[in-house]
């Protein structure tokens, strides 16, 4: 997975705009937007705000700590956090502009239209002292451990300021002169998972306004794409009133907004079609770049035909959102296609002709096996956002002991594990006496089953790199479901106060993690290896290397702050089912709390978990801090293996 491909993580999104132009036709030319695509071109930003601020009397030292580091930019950009993972590099500014440069040649040459970031009023502290007078104020606290103000609680320019506009102005006329005249569709986020101070419509149409001012003095012909998550994060705040007063801030038809969860949550259905805006129908799918087989395969195949057909539909086009990809192939190619599809297809025959163009050909078993991840794995209708949160990627923070007399019966439902609906992205760490539940939708033994058939075809498709791909993926996803079952009866080992049942469901439970790394290693594409080696090669120095590095580790670990005895509000939230991860980091914290539960059966004591959480956070602290090397090639037989775990665990 390119390491680059992560500084746009959670904003990357593309969209296809290819119908109902006549509806628009007098507000923004929209023919010439007609099978147009829409990509991000984020990058390299950071290099053209250091030019812009410099303007405004803020040096290179003054912007240490108001730049993410690269793993972690996009949030950065949103304002949610500053200087967590930096400072950046002089080296990296420059060679992220160079690379921007060469990714819009590229996409011109393609065809498409990017899409360039604008000011949103997110601003370095020494703005306010630059500017004492200037109306700034401080965001809230965005899931730090302790309100931390060295990456917590980032700067506001009011947009009633005429500085809000001087600086926009400013950045859309460097973007121009470093990229030339590029785009008219310009994408601005300034309250995603941050509200406003103030629910006054007024303020907020003002903000609006202000906003597309200082897109338009410079592009006459700009036009505001805007992620609509806000609406749904955030629906409290964002009742009619408030979503009436953004939407329509600017002229008619120079905003877009991308309804960014349209496959599980579609927006256009409860704010009358975004009360008259242009949209487009995204797919986010996917959280964190976690691996989990997951989708909803009927929506994606019909939702965005029945937005389009619907009364008085605003609909103009087709996108993806999703906060990272390389998972769920099957997924992503339907919803690709949908863009070229303006009748409802039929499913079961389309995945007959994806498998057998994805294995090149017609085999029964695994088109049986298809069939039977339609209905299951791809078919989750519960309405809950899927982030993984199996046990061995995401290991509970709780105490068993605590809470005894409700958290039996919370165990007893480990055949109906089913995931709490959030509506953040980030989801805030467990209470210790709450169990954390993983997301199960479907029936293990049904998945087992498909992988039955999967296994009956290797004969015919072991040589065949995508098909090891989905066979390790189903293989994983299988076992990791078992996991969680184990888990479970470990804990109820040690509610039942007996340690030999507690030491044989936890070495199981440590020794399906380590054949599932083990699996993984024989598929380059599930390698821990390949992105922290990505990661290195940007550097051109030991330093660089070192923060790149630790970047890497963190983003896919503990994420953002702890202290000794609380880990981040977001660990975890970027988990990978990766060869290496599995073992060196997974394994240990398992091992560790696992440990500590059996000693305090054998000695009579309390589970002391405040112990354990300074053992495990200390221990996750120096891994991300570690420098030792992981293969980037795969090693075995990922057949064999796959048929070997199988016989093993699920038969």
């Amino acid at each position: 997975m390119p390491w680059n491909y992560y500084q746009n993580v959670v904003t990357s999104s593309y969209s296809y705009v290819w119908w109902d132009w006549e509806r628009w036709e007098k507000e923004i030319d929209w023919m010439a937007l007609q099978g147009v695509n829409l990509p991000l071109a984020f990058t390299g930003q950071e290099a053209i705000w250091q030019k812009v601020f410099a303007e405004f009397n803020i040096s290179k030292q003054d912007l240490t700590n108001f730049f993410g580091g690269p793993a972690f930019l996009a949030w950065a950009r949103m304002g949610n956090l500053h200087g967590w993972g930096g400072p950046l590099m002089q080296n990296w500014l420059n060679k992220q502009l160079i690379l921007q440069k060469q990714i819009l040649s590229r996409m011109m040459e393609l065809g498409m239209t990017p899409v360039l970031p604008s000011f949103s009023g997110n601003v370095p502290a020494a703005l306010k002292t630059i500017f004492p007078k200037a109306n700034i104020s401080r965001l809230g606290d965005w899931n730090t451990v302790d309100g931390d103000p060295r990456w917590c609680c980032t700067y506001l320019l009011d947009p009633s300021d005429p500085l809000f506009i001087e600086i926009g102005e400013a950045f859309m006329k460097h973007q121009i002169k470093e990229y030339g005249d590029v785009t008219d569709i310009y994408s601005c986020d300034t309250f995603n998972e941050n509200s406003p101070p103030t629910s006054d419509p007024t303020y907020i149409s003002s903000l609006g306004s202000a906003v597309y001012k200082a897109m338009s003095t410079v592009d006459k012909d700009a036009v505001w794409l805007m992620q609509g998550w806000l609406f749904y994060s955030d629906s409290v705040f964002w009742k009619p009133p408030q979503m009436k007063a953004l939407l329509h801030s600017v002229p008619f038809g120079k905003m877009i907004v991308l309804d960014l969860f349209a496959d599980v949550k579609p927006i256009w259905k409860s704010s009358s079609q975004f009360y008259d805006t242009p949209y487009i129908w995204c797919m986010l799918h996917n959280f964190g770049g976690n691996i989990e087989m997951y989708g909803i395969l009927d929506a994606v195949a019909s939702g965005p035909i029945d937005a389009r057909v619907s009364k008085n539909s605003t609909m103009i086009g087709v996108g993806m959102c999703m906060e990272g990809i390389e998972q769920n192939p099957v997924v992503y190619e339907l919803m690709a296609e949908m863009a070229f599809r303006s009748d409802p297809l039929q499913l079961e025959e389309w995945l007959t002709t994806y498998s057998r163009r994805r294995y090149g050909k017609s085999v029964q078993q695994v088109e049986a096996a298809w069939k039977i991840l339609h209905r299951t794995i791809y078919n989750c209708t519960d309405g809950i956002a899927d982030h993984n949160t199996d046990y061995i990627v995401k290991f509970p923070d709780w105490d068993p002991s605590v809470n005894n007399q409700h958290g039996r019966s919370e165990i007893n439902q480990r055949h109906k594990l089913a995931g709490i609906q959030q509506q953040r992205r980030f989801f805030l760490r467990e209470t210790s006496s709450t169990l954390p539940r993983p997301h199960l939708w479907y029936n293990n033994q049904d998945a087992v089953s498909a992988l039955k058939l999967f296994l009956d075809a290797g004969d015919e498709l072991a040589g065949i790199p995508t098909y090891r791909y989905d066979l390790v993926d189903l293989t994983r996803q299988s076992l990791s479901k078992l996991a969680n079952e184990v888990y479970l009866n470990a804990i109820h080992a040690f509610r039942d106060k007996d340690p030999k049942a507690l030491s044989f469901h936890s070495l199981k439970f440590l020794q399906l993690t380590k054949d599932i790394d083990t699996l993984l290693a024989a598929d380059d594409n599930f390698l821990l290896g390949t992105w922290l080696e990505s990661a290195k090669k940007l550097s051109v120095n030991a330093e660089e290397t070192n923060q790149y590095e630790w970047n890497a580790r963190t983003q896919v670990t503990m994420w953002y702050d702890n202290t000794k005895y609380v880990q981040s509000k977001l660990h975890d939230y970027a988990n990978k089912f990766w060869a290496g991860l599995l073992e060196a980091y997974y394994l240990p914290r398992a091992a560790m709390y696992f440990k500590r539960l059996l000693k305090s059966l054998e000695e009579k004591e309390e589970f002391k978990l405040e112990d354990w959480r300074e053992e495990w956070i200390a221990y996750s602290n120096k891994w991300q801090a570690g420098t030792e090397l992981y293969p980037v090639t795969a090693q075995g037989n990922a057949f064999a293996i796959a048929k070997e775990l199988y016989q093993k665990y699920l038969t």
